[in-house]
């Protein structure tokens, strides 16, 4: 299973998204430092597990279901998740 795909399946079991988009980014940080400790993502969730939380308690949400990749196959990890009606 690519990263991408472990990804994708982890966020989709923990958060039930109503839409979601993820793009590798790592391309365009090849050759820097931290890129060989893991690839660069963009992702977008919308989600109703994200209503009524701040930024900060999505990203969190975002973060434990990918908790041990953060440590060993991703090195930047850019979130934008909205609440149902914020998209």
């Amino acid at each position: 299973m690519t990263m991408e795909q472990q990804i994708e399946a982890r966020l989709t079991a923990a958060l039930s998204p109503l839409e979601f988009a993820l793009e590798n980014d790592s391309a365009r940080h090849a050759g820097h430092a931290g890129a060989a400790s893991g690839g660069h993502y963009n992702v977008r969730i919308v989600s109703a597990a994200f209503t009524g939380r701040n930024r900060v308690a999505r990203h969190r949400l975002v973060y434990d279901a990918l908790a041990d990749l953060m440590q060993n196959g991703i090195h930047a990890l850019a979130i934008v998740a909205l609440a149902p009606g914020e998209a």
